[in-house]
């Protein structure tokens, strides 16, 4: 049973303390990896791990091919600003031949999952001599795979997955006592600049869990290309997260005057603190229809856009 931190009791010079010797203790004389993605989670547990590790950890960025545009090199400069080199892995092949030809979501995500585990981490471990990977995993996370929601790809022990045994290496996760809104809290106590530690979540899966469907080159650079022009439009909402979903189905539009067979991209926009509820955020009309018609313009085959207005639960945050 994990004992939960909330935001509002956590003495975030305590916890830093307290899991910088943690994570001393757990490496001892040895080395350690992480894999930074940018996102909050990530961003945090990189700081947490070179504070406690200094050169004795070494932060990899998984280029997966799942990733927003340009981030691999955004993030590695944001990083050496703060000091940390960031060396960017290419798996991007291994990822999308993983994928290939699977539609069903918990089947994606078991594909990335064991590239990421199994395949390229085994590797970086092997190569560098470390004996223990960190992790950004969160107890919503723990909390949603235990629950049969959905399966989050860095969840193992509740699953009674061995990791050493499994993968040839210790997991190690200074957050899993944490929400969202409690990492935060930390990475501002840390040093982080608020485009790191105030950014929107990002999934695991990265634009994987926001493709309905088979992943494909060409379906990744629509998603990707969506989720630009949406990240820009509503990045001073306040919202808690927001997202473009690709569809499956082609559905009927008119383009010139011809009728079109085209891709549907949903639009999702969320009021949440911790991600474990969320309401739809009530954006005006006009900004909505305005977004609309920039995705329509920019992006060729696109012929509908929707806006998501149910609540998790029923729904869920992020679409697969």
């Amino acid at each position: 049973m994990i004992k939960e931190i909330k935001a509002g009791e956590l003495n975030t010079e305590k916890f830093i303390h307290e899991k910088v010797e943690m994570i001393r203790s757990a490496v001892g004389d040895g080395t350690a990896i992480n894999a930074l993605s940018g996102g909050v989670d990530s961003s945090v547990v990189t700081m947490l791990g070179h504070r406690a590790l200094g050169d004795k950890l070494k932060t990899y960025f998984i280029q997966n091919g799942l990733m927003r545009e340009s981030e691999p090199d955004r993030v590695r400069e944001l990083f050496r600003k703060l000091e940390v080199p960031v060396e960017i892995i290419d798996a991007s092949k291994e990822f999308l031949y993983a994928l290939r030809g699977i539609k069903d979501p918990e089947e994606k995500r078991e594909a990335i999952t064991q590239t990421f585990y199994k395949d390229v981490f085994r590797r970086l471990v092997r190569e560098s001599r470390a004996k223990h990977l960190l992790q950004g995993t969160i107890l919503t996370d723990v909390d949603e795979t235990v629950a049969g929601v959905k399966r989050q790809h860095n969840v193992f022990e509740q699953l009674g997955i061995d990791p050493q045994k499994e993968f040839g290496y210790r997991i190690i996760e200074p957050l899993i006592q944490l929400r969202k809104d409690g990492v935060r809290k930390v990475g501002s106590a840390l040093g982080l600049p608020p485009e790191l530690f105030d950014r929107i979540p990002f999934p695991g899966p990265a634009l994987a869990a926001r493709i309905i469907g088979e992943v494909t080159e060409e379906r990744l650079e629509t998603v990707r290309r969506a989720t630009t022009i949406v990240e820009n439009k509503l990045k001073d909402t306040g919202a808690f997260q927001y997202m473009a979903i690709l569809h499956e189905d082609r559905v009927t539009g008119m383009v010139d005057g011809r009728r079109e067979f085209g891709q549907q991209i949903e639009i999702r926009c969320w009021d949440s603190l911790d991600a474990r509820t969320a309401t739809p955020t009530q954006l005006p009309f006009e900004m909505l229809t305005g977004l609309a018609a920039e995705i329509i313009r920019q992006i060729p085959g696109v012929v509908s856009v929707t806006y998501n207005i149910t609540s998790k639960p029923p729904s869920t945050i992020e679409a697969v």
